[in-house]
């Protein structure tokens, strides 16, 4: 077998062999061995990311969320990590002051995780269950839209309108949620309608 060898190839695998004979002779070779048996895996590797959207203001960052326990398994799951979405557009990883401490937002004590209902004449909230509480709001809604439709204007011209309820949609979703709201609100007939971002 005839292999040509050129100078240049010849000095790289010569310096090559000379560096790894000089980094073993002064105690280098068991180092890296050493520290890859010390490095411990990294604390998230085991948990389930889930990414979301920040809750705050109009920006919609990108969040990830890091957490204990399978849903699947029927397991409690437990946040135990928030960061910044590297991946997302809008904050390409960095998040704000409220959005780095969200995780203390989400274990707060006084976070509301249910809706409450103060009934005409009470001077306390109460818990409900979130079926109580779609169903009262598209009752009253619907109530409301069948009391107060305008359907034509004083000269007969179809307007549509329904002006007694107003509509605030949330500024941190998605472009697609977002169109979503606005075709259903819209469709509806409500003209109040406003964003979050602006409030």
């Amino acid at each position: 077998m005839n292999m040509e060898v050129s100078r240049r190839s010849f000095l790289k695998v010569a310096g090559a062999g000379v560096a790894g004979t000089a980094i073993g002779a002064l105690g280098f070779g068991e180092a890296e061995t050493a520290y890859a048996a010390a490095t411990r895996p990294f604390k998230l590797a085991s948990e389930t990311e889930t990414r979301n959207t920040c809750p705050y203001c109009s920006v919609a960052c990108g969040v990830i969320l890091y957490s204990k326990g399978d849903v699947r398994k029927g397991e409690t799951a437990t946040i135990t990590h928030i960061e910044g979405d590297a991946d997302h557009p809008t904050n390409r990883g960095t998040l704000c002051p409220k959005g780095a401490a969200l995780k203390d937002f989400v274990h707060s004590a006084s976070r509301l995780t249910k809706p409450r209902i103060r009934k005409p004449g009470s001077d306390r909230f109460e818990e409900v269950s979130w079926d109580f509480a779609l169903d009262r709001i598209a009752r009253l809604m619907k109530d409301d839209r069948d009391a107060n439709f305008l359907a034509r204007n004083d000269e007969g011209t179809p307007i549509n309108r329904w002006t007694t309820t107003g509509f605030l949609g949330a500024s941190a979703t998605t472009n697609e949620t977002a169109f979503l709201t606005w075709k259903v609100v819209r469709s509806t007939g409500i003209v109040a309608f406003d964003n979050q971002a602006r409030v």
